[in-house]
C-alpha cells in the first residue's frame, strides 16, 4: 500500500469518513551547496520520493489534533494557546501555526493522521517536510493561497525562532517548490529558482550511514557565527558577496579557523554555479568531480564530516560507475549522496553495503531516489 493509501485508510478508521484533504511534502537531498544557504548563497538540492503525508479534515474550531502513525501517539493543541513544550515532533506543527499567525494568516483548526518515510535525523530534511505538509494543511482548511517562497520563509522562521535552530532557507524551499526529474538551483537571497535537469543515464543514490546527529546540540550554530564573523571581516552582508578572487586576495590576515570556514563557503558557491553549467551540458563527469571537491572542503575546511561519512564517501567513490560522492546535509552524521551511472545501480548498492558494513560494523540504508514534485494538496482524499 502506498503512503497515501495508508494515511487515508488510517483516517477513515479514526473518523469514519474520507479526509477532506490529503497533503504531501517531500524530503530532499542536496547534490551540492552545503552551508551556503544561510550565507545568502547558492544551493542545488532536489526533492526526493520520500515524503510526509497528512490526511485531514476541518475540526470546526480552533483546536488541532494530529495522530502520528510513526510515533503511535496523538498530539492536541489550541491555536489560541500556543506554548513551546520541548523538542517533540508536534512542535514543528505548532511552530508553523505560530509563524503563520504572526504573519497575519487567519487559521482554523483541523484533525488528521500523518505518516512519513523520510529517515529522522539523516540529513534528508524530515523536519522541513513536516513543516511544509503542516502549512499546506493549515492553508487548506483556512482557504488561504499557497505561495512556495512565502511558505518556505514561514518554515525557516519556525526553525529559527520556534525550534531554536539557525537554519537557512534551502530545505523548506525545495520541499515547497521542487520539480520532478530536476534539481532546483536556489538563490538563497532572492529565492529565485531554476529547474536544472539531471544528466542522462545517471541516478542519485542516498547513502545513510546509520549514524545520527542533532542540529541544536551540534556545532551548527557555531559555524553560522563564524561565517558571520568572516562576512564582517570583508565588510559585506554575507559571504555570498565575496567572490573567489577577492577572497584569495584579501583573506590572508583572517583568523585561521574563520578563514577555513569562509574558504569553504566561497569555494562552495563557486562549485554550485559550475555544477549548474555542467548539468545544463549533461556533463556527469564534471558534476561528479565537483561533488568530490565539495566533500573535501566540508571535511577539511568546514569540519562537519565524520568518520562514518568519510568512510561511506570513500567507498562510494571507488565503485565502478560512480561519478562522485559527498556528505550531504548539515553533517556530523547522517547521509552521503552519490551520482552514478544508472546501469550500475544494483552492483553499486550491493558493493557499498558490503564494504561499508565490513569497515564500520554499521548497517547502512541505501536507496536510489527519483527527483519529486514539491508540496501538494489533494482535495477530498482522491
Amino acid at each position: 500500500m502506498t503512503l497515501q493509501g495508508k494515511v487515508t485508510a488510517a483516517f477513515v478508521e479514526h473518523y469514519g469518513a474520507l479526509p477532506a484533504f490529503v497533503v504531501r511534502a517531500p524530503g530532499r537531498v542536496n547534490l551540492i551547496g552545503e552551508h551556503t544557504d544561510y550565507n545568502d548563497g547558492f544551493v542545488l538540492p532536489m526533492a526526493i520520493d520520500r515524503a510526509m503525508w497528512i490526511a485531514l479534515q476541518p475540526s470546526g474550531n480552533r483546536r488541532v489534533s494530529v495522530h502520528s502513525l510513526d510515533m503511535q501517539e496523538t498530539a492536541l493543541f489550541d491555536l489560541d494557546e500556543l506554548k513551546h513544550n520541548g523538542p517533540t515532533w508536534v512542535e514543528y506543527i505548532k511552530g508553523v501555526a505560530w509563524a503563520l499567525q504572526e504573519d497575519g494568516y487567519p487559521l482554523l483548526g483541523w484533525e488528521g493522521v500523518m505518516v512519513g518515510d523520510i529517515p529522522i535525523g539523516a540529513g534528508l530534511s524530515s523536519s522541513a517536510a513536516l513543516e511544509m505538509a503542516a502549512i499546506r494543511a493549515f492553508l487548506a482548511v483556512s482557504s488561504s493561497d499557497w505561495d512556495p517562497a512565502a511558505m518556505a520563509r514561514i518554515g525557516q522562521r519556525t526553525e529559527n525562532e520556534w525550534m531554536g535552530v539557525k537554519t537557512g532557507i534551502m530545505d523548506q524551499m525545495v520541499s515547497a517548490a521542487g520539480e520532478a526529474d530536476h534539481a532546483l538551483l536556489i538563490d538563497c537571497r532572492s529565492l529565485e529558482t531554476e529547474a536544472v535537469p539531471l544528466p542522462p543515464d545517471t541516478a542519485v543514490v542516498i547513502l545513510d550511514t546509520g549514524t545520527r546527529r542533532g542540529l541544536v546540540d551540534s556545532a551548527y550554530n557555531e559555524r553560522r557565527q563564524q561565517c558571520e564573523a568572516a562576512a564582517a571581516y570583508f565588510g559585506v552582508p554575507a559571504l555570498r558577496d565575496v567572490d573567489l578572487a577577492a577572497f584569495q586576495e584579501q583573506a590572508r590576515r583572517m583568523d585561521g579557523t574563520v578563514f577555513r570556514r569562509a574558504r569553504h563557503v566561497v569555494t562552495e558557491n563557486h562549485r554550485v554555479l559550475q555544477a549548474r553549467s555542467a548539468m545544463l551540458k549533461a556533463d556527469a563527469v564534471t558534476l561528479g568531480q565537483l561533488m568530490n571537491a565539495s566533500h573535501v572542503s566540508l571535511r577539511d575546511d568546514f569540519e562537519v564530516s565524520s568518520q562514518a561519512l568519510d568512510n561511506m564517501v570513500e567507498i562510494a567513490q571507488q565503485q565502478d560507475g560512480c561519478y562522485g560522492a559527498r556528505m550531504t546535509g548539515a553533517g556530523f552524521g547522517g547521509c552521503a549522496v552519490a551520482l552514478i551511472l544508472s546501469s550500475s545501480a544494483v552492483n553499486f548498492v550491493e558493493n557499498v553495503t558490503f564494504e561499508y558494513t565490513a569497515a564500520t560494523k554499521l548497517k547502512p540504508s541505501i536507496y536510489v531516489c527519483q527527483a519529486a514534485q514539491g508540496a501538494e494538496l489533494i482535495v477530498n482524499g482522491q
